[in-house]
């Protein structure tokens, strides 16, 4: 399983914003840092801004900040946020002609893998990815188990 270049995007987006709370950020400085394409990344912002991810203002003053602190952003709903599809084998999808439906265990196992995984990022916030302040000590995660709804 892949996830898309958009959800890569968007997570990347997430952690420079929240490595900069004392001020917005804009997209040219984060395409810069990271070499997307601005325009990518317009879209990016847009579709987080929309989910309550991200605050934006235009103009004078305006950029890009966290809507909310890092701790409450889970990278599962990000994940969610972003993908257009969790179908990683033919038979999760609305356009299903595989011959095997209904008579394969295919499907529940890896419905099960989509949920562990899902589960996994679910107990992780955008807080747990960020590096370390310079000096600070590194952070250990406590696994917070979530429960994961897939679309």
């Amino acid at each position: 399983m892949r996830l898309a270049h958009m959800t890569d995007y968007a997570v990347r987006l997430l952690i420079y914003v929240a490595q900069h709370p004392e001020r917005r950020c804009h997209i040219a400085e984060v395409a810069n840092a990271y070499r997307i394409s601005e325009t990518h990344l317009m879209k990016i912002t847009h579709q987080l801004a929309l989910a309550g991810w991200l605050e934006t203002a235009r103009g004078k003053g305006g950029g890009i900040r966290l809507a909310r602190p890092p701790e409450q952003i889970r990278l599962g709903d990000v994940v969610r946020t972003m993908e257009p599809d969790f179908f990683i084998v033919e038979c999760f999808s609305t356009g299903n002609t595989c011959s095997l439906t209904g008579s394969c265990e295919l499907t529940g196992i890896m419905d099960g893998a989509l949920h562990r995984f899902m589960d996994h990022l679910d107990s992780h916030t955008l807080a747990d990815v960020l590096p370390p302040a310079p000096g600070a000590p590194r952070r250990v995660h406590v696994h917070r188990p979530a429960k994961a709804e897939v679309r």
